[in-house]
């Protein structure tokens, strides 16, 4: 650090940007999603765990190492000691990505936990969709859609795919997936036959690797 600024310096993940290749491909596979999703949700995990609420998840905070797999970074909108998943033990704050926005943050009513899994229910959308499923141009009009429009799928959403984002994207924290804890969400049809131990030891071969040099030291993935 300077008498300024101070620097943290993060492990290289040379894959860059979830963003970066969620442009470049419009759509994922809902089956290249599913690992992604597993990562992610092991990763909210361990934040939850720490009474820290995340609230920033979009495909420009999350990193892919040399392999594939994802990285949760920029924890500048965190908020620790948030025990609950409402208001109770939460936040008030107003903050994050318009897109991503839960229904109780634009309500103002207090926030908790819950933020993160219907945050992750409007990103597992995008990646599979090419959009957020609320989104509009017109911030307001957006708003308004994420209090108030009914959820619609593309036609190639798998069954599993849409009653997981149904899950997910259910406006009454009380009754989003994720409220009774992460159990609830690994035991979902959409992660049939995922073994949970080795997501945690990274064992499963991500569908995409990044292309990168031999020592991983360019930055061919970088805008």
């Amino acid at each position: 650090g300077t008498r300024d600024k101070l620097y943290m310096v993060t492990e290289y993940c040379p894959g860059g940007e979830l963003f970066f290749w969620l442009k470049r491909d419009r759509v994922f596979s809902q089956s290249r999603v599913r690992l992604y999703a597993a990562e992610l949700i092991l990763a909210l995990e361990h934040l939850h765990e720490l009474d820290v609420v995340y609230r920033d998840l979009k495909p420009e905070n999350i990193l892919l190492d040399a392999a594939g797999h994802i990285k949760l970074t920029d924890f500048g909108l965190s908020k620790e000691a948030v025990t609950g998943f409402g208001p109770d033990g939460g936040t008030m704050s107003f903050c994050g990505t318009p897109e991503y926005l839960a229904p109780e943050i634009l309500e103002n009513q207090g926030h908790g936990k819950a933020v993160d899994w219907w945050s992750l229910g409007t990103l597992l959308y995008e990646m599979c969709a090419g959009l957020p499923p609320f989104y509009d141009e017109n911030i307001e009009a957006m708003y308004e859609k994420i209090l108030t429009a009914e959820l619609a799928f593309p036609r190639h959403f798998l069954p599993e795919t849409r009653s997981f984002l149904a899950a997910l994207l259910q406006r009454d924290y009380h009754k989003r997936l994720g409220y009774n804890g992460t159990d609830e969400i690994k035991a979902h049809p959409f992660f049939a036959g995922i073994d949970w131990g080795k997501v945690t030891r990274r064992e499963y071969r991500p569908l995409f690797r990044p292309p990168t040099s031999a020592d991983g030291a360019d930055a061919r993935n970088f805008e």
